[in-house]
């Protein structure tokens, strides 16, 4: 792994930092319904401010493409903010400029600034230098505390880094170790669970994992994929038939690397995909014609479990079945709940990222019990398809 500075390299005493942080957080009604990607920047922010430092957080909100869009102000964050931080924010009406400038002047040490959205300016997002310097000017030292932004090439992501001494936020920091921990130098064996929809969305993902791990778990739609390239008739399931070989492929090359591909035997099945659906358990070679697959049968998690008893580092992307909808949670929830024993107890390293796979360890209620969850959806994703991310590049020191 590269190396990074982090604050434990930094004199914080009268320095202003430029931190970017991700708040582009979920909204409802005008409300925050997900305050997850706050708390997280908590310890950083209050870290630099307690050892007397000025804070000043930079952050997109949604898709403005470079226009101004009131709709999409970081203003209405600060009440928050202010909450979750224990202190009065600040708030600048814009990124750059004199006002920006004049406001960030203000502050006395241990101060913190929320700047409008960097995405008002086109220049954010085509990482313009120019744009990125007139953002310099106002700090002295940049941290990046937003992994879940870092696969983007942008001004406040990339092209900041490299004009002002640059650090890793406690957040990045923990997210980096993490993956570090789980795919570069992880204790063996490990397990990936990998599900979802469509194995088209997971390509690179799936390629990558099966010269890193020694189980790969396939769960949800895409399991019917690989079933099906094995002569398996899946019935009225999701399925992306034309990817019969590139799912041959796959499954070739994993043997070929000494890689086990875990599917199920037994699934749930039903005739229609709503909450409380008739449904049935049967093994996998059952399938009727207008059946779907919903989830993974009680055996095929018994048999998960098994598997997971002998590893010693999971990796979890994706649920392994449709867990939105009970009763097809099952399979999902038990597994989870077993990786979160097995965490709990210190017999097993546990990393899980994406949207779809947070949701369903909170609903298995096991997130305090995984070793790291990342609230890093696409970034997480690249960097387990074995990609660099800018961002995080930009804070390589070797």
């Amino acid at each position: 792994m590269a190396t990074f500075k982090t604050l434990d390299d930094l004199e914080i005493a009268g320095k202003t930092l430029l931190m970017r942080v991700d708040l582009n957080v979920p909204m409802q009604d005008g409300r925050i319904s997900d305050f997850t990607r706050i708390e997280r920047i908590v310890p950083t922010v209050q870290e630099l401010t307690r050892a007397g430092g000025i804070v000043v957080l930079l952050s997109h909100f949604g898709r403005p493409k470079g226009k101004r869009n009131p709709d999409m102000s970081l203003q209405p964050l600060v009440a928050a903010l202010s909450d979750r931080l224990g202190q009065d924010i600040a708030f600048a009406e814009d990124c750059i400029g004199p006002e920006a400038a004049l406001e960030v002047g203000s502050l006395s040490a241990g101060s913190v600034i929320l700047l409008e959205n960097v995405r008002f300016h086109a220049g954010e997002e085509a990482n313009n230098k120019d744009f990125a310097a007139e953002m310099a000017k106002l700090g002295d030292t940049y941290v990046n505390d937003a992994f879940s932004c870092s696969h983007r090439a942008h001004a406040s992501t990339e092209a900041l880094a490299h004009l002002l001494p640059a650090y890793a936020g406690r957040n990045m920091e923990a997210e980096l170790k993490a993956l570090e921990g789980a795919l570069e130098s992880p204790k063996r064996p490990v397990m990936a669970i990998v599900g979802g929809a469509k194995i088209s969305t997971k390509l690179d993902l799936l390629f990558n994992l099966i010269e890193k791990v020694d189980f790969l778990v396939i769960g949800g739609g895409m399991a019917n994929t690989f079933l099906n390239a094995q002569g398996i008739d899946v019935g009225a399931s999701l399925c992306e038939h034309d990817l019969a070989d590139t799912a041959s492929e796959i499954l070739t090359k994993a043997e070929k690397v000494g890689c086990e591909i875990l599917l199920p035997d037994s699934v749930v099945l039903a005739k229609e995909f709503k909450a409380g659906a008739e449904n049935r358990t049967a093994d996998v070679r059952d399938v009727k014609s207008d059946e779907m697959i919903l989830d993974a049968g009680s055996s095929s998690a018994g048999l998960l479990k098994e598997k997971m008893d002998a590893a010693q580092t999971l990796i979890w992307n994706g649920p392994l079945g449709a867990f939105e909808i009970d009763p097809f949670a099952e399979a999902t929830v038990s597994v989870a709940q077993h990786a979160g024993k097995l965490t709990s107890a210190g017999s097993l390293i546990s990393v899980a990222g994406g949207g779809d796979t947070v949701s369903a360890l909170a609903k298995a209620v096991v997130t305090d019990e995984f070793t790291y969850i990342s609230t890093a959806g696409g970034a997480f994703l690249e960097w387990m398809e074995g990609k660099d991310l800018p961002g995080v590049l930009a804070l390589k020191t070797s």
